[in-house]
């Protein structure tokens, strides 16, 4: 009831009432008692700040239109000139500012300012998606690879049929030379060494034992010791020393070893 009594600032209502209910809590003993107490005391809290928000102290109080006049003077407005401005040019918007006014400002809060403001993105941060893979490309290179497997194949095959014609040439021109040489004289023992080794090419005359190998494996002349123990060569006549090797199971398999001291 006592409300703009109790806020003006002349008025010590408001300290008179907290004093007496202090007292009175004193003879407090009902719960009902202590819930009105309760109740008063919040009554008593908003009724005290807002006397303090009505005080006018220069260390609480904020005044934004004296800040505005302040922040106009500074600026460096004539209010002499802004009133003959008014009455001689009516209806033309503003223009009392002078023209470095918010320079003059800019330059006066730049001080307060100790560090770069932060940066920030108007409309948001931008997201970079990584690109879309192109399928044609992709397609694209699983042809070629594909080409190229189909490729190689028919390529190596190409390769060991040419290789196998030039071997069996080889042994098929040997084995003529061995045939003609023992049809002329029988009665001469054929070197297996003189047979295979070139004067001039140690590569030449591994690859001669290479091919004699295939002569003896596939049964058209045997490998023998003369008198000496040294191995002699003869052609197999008419196949029969060949079946009789395959049914006896005489043909053998070894390796010689030739380095290059031992061939010169």
């Amino acid at each position: 009831e006592n409300r703009e009594d109790m806020l003006s600032s002349k008025s010590n209502r408001l300290t008179e009432a907290l004093e007496e209910a202090n007292k009175l809590f004193s003879g407090v003993s009902c719960a009902r008692e202590a819930a009105l107490d309760a109740q008063f005391l919040v009554l008593a809290s908003n009724l005290g700040k807002e006397k303090a928000n009505e005080l006018h102290s220069q260390m609480t109080s904020f005044d934004s239109l004296a800040f505005a006049e302040d922040l106009l003077t500074f600026m460096g407005i004539n209010r002499i000139e802004v009133e003959e401005n008014d009455s001689d040019s009516e209806g033309i918007p503003g223009g009392y500012l002078p023209s470095n006014a918010w320079h003059k400002l800019g330059e006066e809060t730049e001080k307060y300012f100790r560090r770069a403001p932060s940066f920030h993105y108007m409309l948001g941060s931008f997201k970079s998606d990584p690109p879309v893979p192109r399928q044609r490309i992709e397609r694209q290179k699983k042809a070629t690879g594909g080409e190229e497997k189909r490729a190689m194949p028919a390529q190596l095959k190409k390769m060991e049929e040419s290789h196998q014609e030039a071997t069996e040439k080889e042994v098929e021109r040997i084995l003529g030379l061995l045939q003609t040489h023992f049809k002329n004289d029988p009665d001469t023992p054929i070197s297996f060494f003189d047979l295979v080794i070139d004067p001039n090419s140690f590569a030449r005359t591994v690859e001669n034992i290479f091919h004699v190998s295939f002569i003896i494996r596939d049964g058209f002349a045997r490998l023998k010791l003369d008198e000496d123990k040294l191995p002699i060569i003869e052609p197999l006549k008419d196949n029969k020393g060949k079946e009789d090797d395959r049914s006896t199971g005489a043909r053998n398999q070894a390796v010689i070893s030739l380095s290059h001291q031992e061939w010169k």
